[in-house]
């Protein structure tokens, strides 16, 4: 796992943040900024709003002007494995799920579709060093 992490931070420069929320509150709002922050490429997703702070919002991995290294998932599981599906159809082959995003299934998807998958792991703590 901490190779996969290393790998995502170092490597992968552009990410798109699922479940970004308007609320400074959340954690969506809180790791979209904190990426962003520490000079990441990020575009927030969630089908449900526009804009966060100025910053336009996308409906999906589909809507996103470019194709990102990394998708973080800051949603329930129910919603993360639709998400995850997407992201495979459109290429995007990692995946990091922020604690309580996970489940056994997205795993085990992530799993048969050769998916590198960070997960047990916040993606600001770990990015603290970067």
């Amino acid at each position: 796992m901490e190779r996969l992490v290393y790998d995502f931070l170092k490597r992968g420069r552009r990410f798109a943040v699922f479940g970004v929320s308007r609320d400074p509150g959340k954690y969506g709002y809180r790791v979209y900024f904190d990426l962003k922050r520490k000079g990441f490429e990020v575009y927030a997703v969630n089908p449900n709003i526009d804009c966060v702070d100025g910053d336009r919002v996308y409906s999906s991995v589909f809507d996103l002007p470019v194709m990102v290294d990394v998708a973080v998932l800051v949603v329930p599981p129910v919603v993360g494995l639709r998400v995850v599906e997407d992201c495979v159809r459109a290429g995007v082959r990692r995946v990091w799920l922020q604690p309580g995003a996970e489940s056994e299934e997205i795993l085990e998807f992530c799993r048969r579709n050769n998916i590198d998958v960070v997960w047990g792991v916040c993606v600001m703590v770990e990015s603290a060093g970067v």
